[in-house]
């Protein structure tokens, strides 16, 4: 059957062609989330006629046909608008076996919780637009935010997992947060497994946070107990907002230390974070 997803959103670094890639990276992991195969694309793109010089729309269209192509995509045409403020995305079509597509509604009592990438792309690109982020910290964040989720989403595949979704907009405990709820289970994290980039820890802690991070917060309080070590700068960055973030994946027991070492094996991050519990349905816990 066919799936189709689509993700836009305007520039978080400057480099236009590098903006094109990471926004087409982050588009195609919805695909990837269900357990699909990306087919094709249309290109978005929103552009201030006569007030940016047209090189710049060529770098960011030229960044997300490469990242694309990287993926075995073809971005077979789109459309742009003029628009005050440049925005670009894609609109991805692809296909998935009925029986094997992924929701974040699968979730069992004892599953294990496994993520990929690595946390706080959103307070160091924040921090890098205000020109405070610590030296090297963005190309860092860059890092993560350009790696699809291709291989780690065919090894889900491969070893079979109960429900998963990407980490973007709502962070960690927010999308965590959206599994408990459609699985009708409680979600228990480890902090301590969390990996989480050191600049965005530290920015985390002086409160140089993106106005998303503190609403995905506020939203996720209600519903999470929260242990008393685990530091204020720690559950920031467990809501930070990500750009192309990694998967979140309930896996039973028995096969998440598979899943994890295939992972490492095909160069991915892979950590178990958390399990499946028992408790509150539509809640979450955080230990440290």
């Amino acid at each position: 059957m066919l799936i189709a997803s689509i993700d836009a959103f305007m520039p978080i670094v400057d480099d236009p062609y590098v903006f094109g890639q990471i926004a087409a990276a982050n588009a195609l992991s919805d695909v990837y989330a269900m357990g699909g195969t990306p087919l094709f694309a249309l290109a978005f793109c929103g552009f201030p006629q006569g007030k940016l010089d047209l090189e710049i729309l060529r770098k960011i269209m030229q960044g997300g046909a490469d990242k694309a192509q990287e993926a075995g995509v073809v971005v077979a045409g789109g459309h742009t608008i003029d628009d005050d403020e440049p925005k670009y995305g894609l609109a991805v079509v692809g296909r998935a076996h009925p029986d094997e597509i992924v929701t974040n509604a699968g979730a069992r009592i004892g599953d294990r919780l496994v993520l990929t990438k690595v946390l706080g792309s959103g307070i160091i690109t924040t921090a890098a637009r205000a020109d405070v982020a610590p030296e090297g910290s963005l190309a860092q964040a860059i890092e993560q935010m350009l790696q699809l989720n291709r291989t780690a989403a065919q090894v889900a595949q491969e070893v079979g997992i109960h429900a998963g979704t990407d980490i973007s907009g709502y962070g960690l405990l927010g999308h965590g947060l959206e599994m408990a709820e459609a699985s009708g289970v409680r979600l228990q994290f480890y902090a301590s497994k969390v990996r989480m980039m050191p600049a965005a820890l530290e920015l985390a802690r002086q409160v140089i946070v993106p106005a998303g991070l503190v609403s995905n917060q506020e939203h996720v309080t209600p519903k999470t107990t929260v242990a008393a070590g685990v530091t204020g700068e720690v559950l920031r960055v467990l809501c930070d907002p990500q750009t192309s973030g990694g998967l979140l994946m309930a896996v039973e027991a028995g096969r998440a230390n598979d899943l994890v070492e295939r992972q490492r094996a095909a160069g991915e991050v892979a950590e178990i974070v958390g399990r499946v519990t028992e408790g509150d349905p539509g809640t979450l816990a955080v230990l440290a």
